[in-house]
């Protein structure tokens, strides 16, 4: 799908991409409200529900932009290649982007590491073990503690189901429509991440019970989200214009699951603070380097599709 082989018009784009969104957020409430399922036995059941309601929509979200983009060949690699779902260049797409990331975490592991090397110390303290010795125990409890994890449903929410399902529909899906459809990449940019903040508003009513149902608190909380919500949208949309490759936003999304929010000050602990302002101007000076094109694809002159805009002169 090459400009010459046709493109959208930019309200159909819009459109496809909030019908999407609706889509995402109401297959959610399917199990009782349609299909009159009754109510999950547990919080597992429910979850598990929900993974298979996200992964249904995704799977949906691609035949559905498959039949709205121009897409003429039947080409394999190329139908996936307009999601962003390619082989080649897989570890650039991955260790490229997840240090890039990390650099705005900077400080948060900073204060992870110094709380580490602490309870290293406390453990040599009360154990008289060396320090060694503590960092081998460490180690070796490392695969108890990941086969713990794997078996909860919260890691898999967090890290495996939402970055894939949220990734595919709200990146590989709804970019390739706008800038098919005419919006420039930088548009694109901005406008992607208000699709995926308004599917996040149906926690408000989860949200407003949780705080006892005070409307102000509950909307400070909604706001905080949303704002959030923008500010990593726009980052994961913008790595995946730049690197053409689904993977790039979606390890972003899942390490930044894990850190939360960056930490910029803990009191008393001043190093936390220099940590994060580093790693803020080293992300802002290695954000264009670290994501050229031609880094992720052999020829930028000559993408596919949307793949076209990776020269960035769009």
């Amino acid at each position: 799908m090459e400009e010459s082989e046709g493109r959208l018009s930019k309200p159909v784009a819009v459109i496809a991409c909030i019908a999407m969104t609706l889509f995402y957020v109401a297959i959610l409430y399917a199990p009782t409200l349609i299909l009159r399922l009754p109510p999950p036995q547990s919080y597992e059941n429910f979850m598990i529900r929900r993974f298979i309601c996200a992964a249904v929509c995704s799977v949906a979200s691609v035949i559905f932009c498959a039949l709205v983009l121009p897409i003429t060949s039947g080409e394999a690699s190329y139908s996936f290649g307009v999601y962003g779902i390619r082989s080649d260049h897989f570890w650039q797409a991955m260790v490229f982007p997840l240090f890039l990331t990390s650099l705005m975490y900077a400080g948060s592991l900073m204060l992870k590491s110094m709380l580490l090397v602490n309870k290293w110390k406390e453990h040599r303290h009360q154990e008289g073990e060396p320090l060694l010795g503590c960092i081998k125990s460490t180690l070796l409890s490392l695969p108890g503690q990941m086969s713990s994890v794997a078996s909860n449903v919260l890691f898999w929410r967090n890290f495996i189901v939402a970055p894939v399902t949220e990734e595919l529909v709200f990146r590989a899906c709804m970019i390739p429509l706008l800038l098919c459809g005419g919006f420039k990449a930088y548009n694109a940019i901005f406008l992607c991440p208000t699709f995926f903040s308004l599917a996040h508003l149906n926690h408000m009513m989860e949200i407003y019970s949780r705080h006892n149902y005070s409307l102000l608190k509950a909307s400070l909380v909604v706001g905080l989200q949303l704002g959030y919500t923008v500010v990593f949208g726009s980052y994961a949309s913008f790595l995946f214009i730049r690197t053409g490759n689904i993977v790039a936003p979606l390890v972003a999304h899942a390490f930044c699951n894990y850190m939360g929010l960056p930490v910029l000050f803990v009191h008393g602990k001043g190093l936390v603070s220099i940590a994060f302002v580093a790693g803020m101007v080293s992300f802002v000076w290695l954000l264009f380097p670290i994501t050229r094109p031609d880094l992720y694809n052999e020829n930028t002159n000559n993408c596919r599709c949307w793949r076209g805009y990776c020269s960035w002169n769009q």
